[in-house]
């Protein structure tokens, strides 16, 4: 148990922090997953998608809550992945 009174005040923003960061994640998950959907689908806005995808990721890896790498290495598989369905199959 923390003694000081920043040492608890450090608890609380701490938990404050990690409950935002969750949520982010959370969204930034569901974006993904609707994104995949829509690929799947065939559906017609999945551009906006994925822009809207690729601006989550940028936001999420800017403040820290994902690594930029990761952040660079879903948006190009989510790429791949919509030029793969685009492509008619041979």
């Amino acid at each position: 148990m923390a003694h000081s009174d920043n040492a608890r005040k450090r608890i609380r923003q701490n938990r404050k922090a990690n409950l935002h960061n969750r949520k982010v994640k959370s969204t930034l998950r569901t974006s993904i997953k609707n994104l995949r959907v829509a690929i799947a689908g065939n559906s017609a806005d999945t551009g906006k998608l994925l822009s809207d995808v690729e601006s989550k990721l940028d936001k999420a890896a800017k403040r820290n809550i994902i690594p930029t790498g990761r952040a660079n290495r879903l948006k190009g598989r989510l790429k791949r992945t919509l030029a793969r369905a685009a492509k008619p199959a041979a």
